[in-house]
């Protein structure tokens, strides 16, 4: 191919599945040496569909029909499985959002890569241990992690080590399905780094996200999906600053962050919310907590307080100590060292006899909520399993609930696989807001969601506090959504809270360097300096 053509182009692609869903409608789009195109838009939207379908992998179900599809000057017209498989990993490499999944169990990661390597025919047999160290190094894993399996690696590592994988062959396309989502934004930024690094040294990159603070910093084009469609596409700065279809303003205005506090995120206008009552007494405590895992301090002398009516963000990477922290606030871990106050009262160092009684007023909301749903129950079921209320009452309290949730009675008997994942989460909250508790412990509520079932997840929670009074002890890695929701602010690194304060004053003004750390790895949607497009 001369240097002119697209590396990619495809011409008028449509993707059905049995049903029939018809996931791709009519998408066009070219890729050109050294550009990163990003594709943006919701689940469902048809975005993942449309990028593996340029490499052979729409799956075995989907009927794929397009007017032209070229990769590297190679028409893949009439392709079989077999000339998939030598164009992939040769010429497009894939990285896929879940690393743990994608990565074999039962190879080291060294095994991969060197797999990767014999099916490309990179290298000689001897040459290949040097070049695996290489590949590991070169994507920021030591080269001593060769032996290790996936699930020995962080989130992070894993990440990094199918990057290494998907590279080996050195393709000219590199197509990375939502890499980021889910991960600390340190990790996140390592990332991004890596993939503007090869985007510089002129191997495209593909991009799909639902993250526009992360497509804003690396993406040279940006295309827009929805309902399988594209809506709007054109170079990154017009798109995300001057945006012409409503739809691409509506996921804009639904990026949490400093200016969004105290509106909806749900609407392109960003409406006032409904005003909160100022903090009142103190509903829940921690003094001196401690809690060990053998000699390693998970949680090494934390004290927080939290009032009625108030949100506390605790933020911090994968295994800074937040989660183990909301253990033992719910009383499901005891505290090696320290005190937890539910109310005033006692709450760690007691019987679960005396607890138990008690534990209405203390409720969970977290990340996963299909994994704490019993799969045999219906949405009614679930939501009424907390409940007091018996009989017509009770099936009336469910009812309700599901309407402040945006949700109604027709969801009643619908059981969890049946809705979409913020569906589930509002069926959650439901669950978590019907006994009244006096807390909320949100654990990374919202991570999983796309940005616009986000932002109503998010105004939801926001209106229940407003009503209700609600505390909400928040745990989240993402900064934006923290500044967005958050009175004050926790910041945990090693089991320590290293800075706390108002979160207007710890974001503005962090005194520790590894806030400013964290907050430096933010992604911005500001496009005004180069962010991290073109620096490796």
């Amino acid at each position: 191919m001369s240097a002119a053509e697209p590396l990619v182009s495809v011409t008028d692609l449509h993707v059905t599945f049995p049903g029939p869903v018809h996931a791709v409608r009519g998408v066009s789009l070219t890729i050109a040496p050294g550009e990163c195109v990003a594709i943006v838009g919701e689940s469902g939207s048809g975005k993942s569909v449309t990028a593996r379908s340029l490499v052979g992998l729409a799956g075995d179900t989907a009927t794929v029909r397009h007017a032209g599809l070229t990769v590297a000057g190679r028409d893949t017209t009439g392709y079989t499985d077999r000339d998939w498989r030598r164009l992939r990993g040769r010429l497009a490499g894939l990285v896929l959002q879940d690393a743990l999944v994608s990565l074999d169990p039962l190879n080291t990661v060294g095994r991969e890569i060197g797999e990767a390597l014999r099916t490309h025919r990179v290298g000689t047999a001897a040459e290949r241990p040097a070049r695996i160290g290489a590949l590991l190094e070169s994507v920021t894993v030591p080269a001593d992690r060769a032996g290790s399996y996936p699930h020995e690696l962080s989130g992070g590592l894993r990440q990094r080590a199918l990057i290494a994988s998907a590279i080996a062959a050195d393709p000219p396309l590199l197509i990375a399905d939502e890499p980021t989502t889910a991960l600390d934004v340190t990790v996140q930024a390592q990332l991004l780094r890596l993939l503007a690094r090869r985007r510089a040294e002129g191997r495209a990159l593909l991009l799909v996200s639902h993250d526009l603070a992360v497509v804003a910093g690396i993406a040279d084009r940006v295309v827009v999906m929805r309902d399988g469609r594209v809506v709007e596409q054109g170079p990154t700065e017009r798109v995300l600053t001057a945006p012409e279809h409503e739809y691409t303003r509506l996921l804009l205005a639904a990026v949490p962050d400093a200016a969004s506090r105290g509106r909806r995120l749900s609407s392109p206008g960003r409406e006032p919310l409904p005003p909160r009552p100022e903090p009142g007494e103190e509903v829940l405590s921690a003094s001196g907590v401690h809690r060990r895992f053998g000699a390693r301090h998970a949680v090494d002398d934390v004290s927080f307080s939290l009032r009625r009516g108030e949100t506390l963000g605790i933020v911090g990477e994968s295994g800074s100590g937040k989660t183990t922290l909301a253990r033992i606030a719910l009383g499901l871990l005891e505290p090696s060292a320290g005190r937890v106050r539910l109310g005033g009262e006692d709450w760690s160092g007691i019987p679960e006899r005396r607890r138990r009684p008690r534990r209405r007023r203390l409720q969970v909301v977290s990340q996963d909520p299909l994994s704490s749903f019993d799969p045999r129950y219906t949405v009614e079921e679930i939501v009424a399993e907390p409940l007091l209320e018996r009989g017509r009452a009770r099936r009336d309290r469910v009812v309700e609930l599901l309407e402040r949730v945006g949700l109604g009675a027709q969801h009643l008997r619908r059981r969890p696989r049946a809705l979409s994942g913020g569906q589930r989460q509002r069926v959650a909250i439901a669950r978590a807001v019907g006994p009244r508790p006096d807390v909320l412990v949100c654990d990374e509520p919202v991570s999983a969601l796309d940005v616009s079932i986000q932002a109503q997840v998010l105004d939801l929670l926001a209106e229940l506090q407003a009503a209700d009074g609600t505390a909400l002890l928040f745990i989240s890695h993402d900064l934006g959504v923290v500044h967005h929701l958050a009175d004050r602010v926790l910041v945990m690194k090693d089991g320590r809270v290293v800075e706390e304060g108002s979160v207007n004053a710890v974001f503005s003004a962090p005194s520790h360097e590894y806030t400013r750390q964290l907050l430096a790895a933010l992604p911005s949607l500001d496009l005004s300096g180069a962010g991290a497009r073109g620096h490796a």
